[in-house]
């Protein structure tokens, strides 16, 4: 299989982990009143007259009695009440259909708020949790609470939409796309069929207007497209065609800014249309470090955000926006670079903006126009810093004053100017840039008044006395912005510096752990100082959680806390405080996951009334739990080796063993085989000889089997591939079993256009006689036993198959293990080796063997051949 046509493992993984769960069926809408609901209920009527086992879980009627009169025939879960501030408010019972477990549940309205009490914020949420159990789940939603056209919506409706739904439910759904021309659905809200008539003019005024329905319906359309192009390209890569975005990554960079949000949306849509990854950048500055916490939480609102949207979260630290930025972009290849910009701004954000036009060689950058609320404060915090710094400052240029005063007999007036750099360089080095500020103004008025003619006044006379105290401002302010920079540059390096040591020792001591408890202990205590919180790690055990370490004195774990860390551990997502699942938990827990799942759960805890991991802090606590699940996998995976290791010598040791009692009895057995056939079946012994001869070919079979096995196992079956008719090997397996047949009826099927396969005649023949045994020994004598040979979808399939109990559920694999026997082999006399046998026949040829249960009872055992087992024959031949 070449590189071009070989499935994508990552879309095979992602099919496998969708192996079990439930499908998703959305029907989708560009407005209200569309008729969503109406057809989901159209089509649940279907499935239940199909005999589809469905049930209501939640449907809002809005008083139509249309929508009621759809409802009456089906089975609705009742409601669960919630009380709520003296109201009592009813949702959906999440549990009540959990433990019902339909096939089907309708669940209207996907992107409905729960009320407080429910165990998620959301319903999309829970339609979550029932998909992950296996139900299958049909659902509603408008165009206008997809979360990355929230802002596009916004800006033609002037309406925001709070209640908004990730996009990653769209990737797995099953669309349906509930169309309605504007015309039509204005028609029947002035009909009084979507609100009531006063609520309907509203409508009709504002969100209904004609041009705002024409761009949801145009918004849905796309929207809908573009879902569907994305299954039909994981099903390229699922099949092994090329459906890959062609090498695009979309960076965004991010701030505390308000209109970050923005940023965001706009770059998931723009890494949606060139099926692309998209990652947020986000550029820790001394000024991010001087922002107060209303920025602090837009920073975190913006990357969780991110997060909510599949975005990878980088963070780097950098004195410069525009370096750091276009530094990120050429180490991630970014092909295209998202930012932001005010419309307002004159000053400051420009120069960023052209600086990444100007270095972004190769690079497509998109600039996003975003709002500017929250700049004064943006202004204040990028000045911020205490007052002690600039009471400092002050002090400093007051004492310098002093001694430049005493000392000027002796030096003289000339180099004290230069004298009043030494506070200004101190106070920015030591307090920051504001410091440096108050410390150059000081010193130019210091100057002035003590030094400059006529001295104790703010008077200047003279060009020359003017200019030189306008060149120590300057130059007091400009030492003292290169000195506050240096000291950013220094802090943030150092902090950098820090933080790479700190995950570097991390590393090491996890590298060096040798148990499960260890690296749960050294998780906790490193995490705990470098995070500043609580911690705690939770592994299963039994049907539960246990707490296996610690940072601190073990704590005790409310049944909230219990809940949120068992959802973590099965759903491998987070949940707790500062999520959207069971935030009424004090601690916030994570999922320690690798390729291998859920190995365990890290709890972290804050200070009192505050997020466990802050938003500048983001970035290394992924750092830390992805190096902690690192850590689990690696002890995980030495644990499998070392069991490999043990079940390789354990099967060395049987396979020696076999091969030497099969040897050692195959001459004494030849010798009773021998004789008991020798043996007159006449008189009263003759029972007893026809059982001594059934049993004695009983064993041969057997220590033949054992014998074939232990070549399989020791590689010592070389296939002798040759162009082979399969009618002629189907012909020869089935006249070698005419004698174990009897009077049973095998019918054989091979179609004439089949061409030859390189195969090993006598491998595939000792394949079809297991096959035919296995059939002979659990069919009914009097169901027939088949046996054809076709062509399938990637190459020829020969297949057995027969009327017996067939394969118990979850056993198609099992069942080619070595001593595994089917539900009747105690019956039969079965010694659990043959289908063994065929499968190792079958792979050293290079062939698959599969196992599947017939619909109307039995098995099929079929032989699958690739495509380039197919002998191609010349074009004389052919003619």
């Amino acid at each position: 299989m070449s590189d071009e046509t070989r499935p994508s493992p990552d879309a095979l993984l992602r099919e496998a982990e969708r192996e079990g769960r439930g499908t998703l069926k959305i029907f989708l809408g560009a407005a209200p009143g569309v008729g969503k609901t109406y057809e989901m209920l159209l089509e649940a009527a279907e499935k239940r007259a199909a005999g589809c086992d469905l049930v209501v879980g939640v449907v809002e009627t809005h008083g139509r009695a249309e929508t009621a009169a759809l409802i009456a025939p089906l089975p609705v879960v009742p409601r669960r009440e919630l009380r709520y501030r003296g109201q009592s408010l009813s949702e959906m019972d999440l549990d009540a259909i959990l433990a019902r477990h339909p096939q089907a549940v309708l669940v209207d309205e996907l992107a409905h708020t729960n009320a407080p009490g429910a165990r998620h914020q959301k319903r999309w949420q829970d339609i979550e949790e029932l998909l992950a159990a296996g139900i299958d789940v049909m659902t509603t939603v408008n165009i206008q609470h997809v979360e990355s056209l929230n802002d596009v919506v916004g800006a033609f409706t002037h309406v925001r939409v709070r209640e908004t739904v990730p996009d990653r439910l769209f990737e797995t759904a099953e669309i349906e796309l509930i169309d309605l021309p504007p015309e039509d659905l204005i028609a029947r809200l002035e009909a009084g069929k979507v609100y009531i008539p006063e609520q309907a003019r509203q409508a009709l005024a504002h969100f209904f207007s004609k041009g705002n329905l024409l761009a949801l319906r145009e918004l849905a359309l796309r929207h809908a497209a573009q879902v569907v192009d994305a299954r039909i390209r994981e099903h390229q890569e699922v099949t092994g065609q090329d459906g890959q975005g062609g090498g695009q990554h979309v960076l965004a960079a991010v701030s505390e800014a308000p209109g970050s949000e923005q940023v965001v949306r706009a770059a998931k849509r723009l890494a949606d249309a060139l099926h692309a990854p998209l990652t947020l950048l986000h550029v820790e500055t001394p000024a991010s470090e001087r922002q107060g916490s209303e920025a602090r939480t837009q920073l975190a609102r913006t990357l969780a955000l991110g997060a909510s949207l599949g975005a990878a979260l980088q963070s780097v630290p950098a004195t410069s926006v525009p370096e750091a930025i276009l530094a990120q972009c050429r180490e991630a290849r970014a092909t295209h670079l998202v930012i932001g910009r005010s419309q307002r701004l004159r000053g400051w954000r420009r120069p960023v903006v052209r600086a990444l036009l100007d270095g972004s060689n190769g690079t497509a950058v998109h600039v996003v126009p975003v709002s500017t609320s929250g700049l004064r404060r943006d202004w204040r915090a990028a000045f911020a810093g205490g007052w002690g710094g600039d009471l400092a400052a002050i002090a400093g240029v007051g004492a310098m004053t002093l001694l430049a005063y005493l000392a000027q007999g002796w030096i003289g007036r000339g180099p004290i100017d230069l004298l009043y750099l030494v506070p200004v360089i101190a106070s920015a080095s030591l307090f920051g840039f504001r410091a440096g500020l108050m410390a150059a103004i000081a010193a130019g008025i210091a100057y002035n008044f003590v030094f400059l003619p006529p001295v104790y006044t703010f008077i200047i006379y003279g060009p020359a006395n003017l200019i030189t105290a306008v060149l120590l401002v300057l130059v007091a302010i400009l030492t003292g912005q290169l000195a506050a920079r240096a000291r950013a540059a220094a802090a943030l390096a150092m902090r950098s510096a820090r933080e790479n040591a700190a995950l570097a020792r991390f590393a090491t001591r996890l590298g060096a752990a040798k148990d499960r408890a260890e690296t749960a202990q050294i998780v906790c205590e490193e995490i705990r100082t470098l995070l500043a919180v609580q911690t705690l790690v939770l592994q299963a055990q039994g049907e539960g959680l246990a707490i296996t370490a610690s940072g601190q004195t073990r704590p005790e774990l409310t049944p909230v806390d219990r809940a949120a860390a068992e959802w973590t551990l099965a759903h491998g997502e987070a949940a707790g405080r500062g999520t959207s699942t069971l935030s009424a938990s004090d601690w916030q827990f994570r999922p320690l996951k690798t390729a291998l799942g859920t190995l365990a759960v890290l709890g972290l805890r804050g200070p009192a009334g505050r997020d466990p991991v802050p938003a500048e802090r983001a970035a290394l606590a992924v750092s830390l739990i992805d190096q902690a699940a690192l850590a689990h996998e690696r002890l995980k995976l030495e644990t499998e080796m070392r069991e490999i290791e043990v079940m390789r010598q354990r099967d060395s040791l049987r396979a020696a063993l076999l091969a030497s009692l099969s040897h050692d009895l195959r001459t004494p057995l030849t010798a009773v085989t021998a004789a008991a056939e020798a043996l007159p079946a006449e008189g009263a012994e003759a029972e007893l000889v026809q059982t001594v001869r059934t049993e004695a070919r009983r064993l041969g079979r057997f220590l033949s089997d054992l014998l074939d096995l232990t070549r399989i196992e020791e590689g010592a079956v070389s296939p002798d591939l040759q162009p082979v008719d399969l009618t002629d090997v189907i012909a020869a397996a089935v006249a070698d079993m005419s004698r174990r047949l009897g009077g049973r009826d095998l019918r054989s099927s091979v179609d004439p256009t089949l061409p030859l396969v390189r195969a090993d005649a006598a491998l595939l023949h000792h394949a079809l006689l297991n096959l035919l045994d296995n059939a002979v020994k659990y069919a009914p004598e009097a169901e027939p036993i088949e046996i054809t040979a076709r062509m399938g979808r990637r190459g020829p399939v020969i297949d057995v198959l027969d009327r017996g109990p067939g394969i118990p559920p979850g056993s198609e694999q099992r069942i080619f293990d070595r001593f595994a026997r089917g539900e009747s082999s105690d019956r039969t006399g079965g010694s659990g080796l043959g289908l063994a046998i065929v499968k190792g026949f079958a792979e050293a040829m290079g062939f698959t063997v599969e196992a599947a249960r017939r619909q109307r009872g039995g098995s099929r055992f079929s032989i699958r051949m690739p495509a380039e087992a197919i002998v191609q024959m010349p074009m004389e031949d052919m003619a």
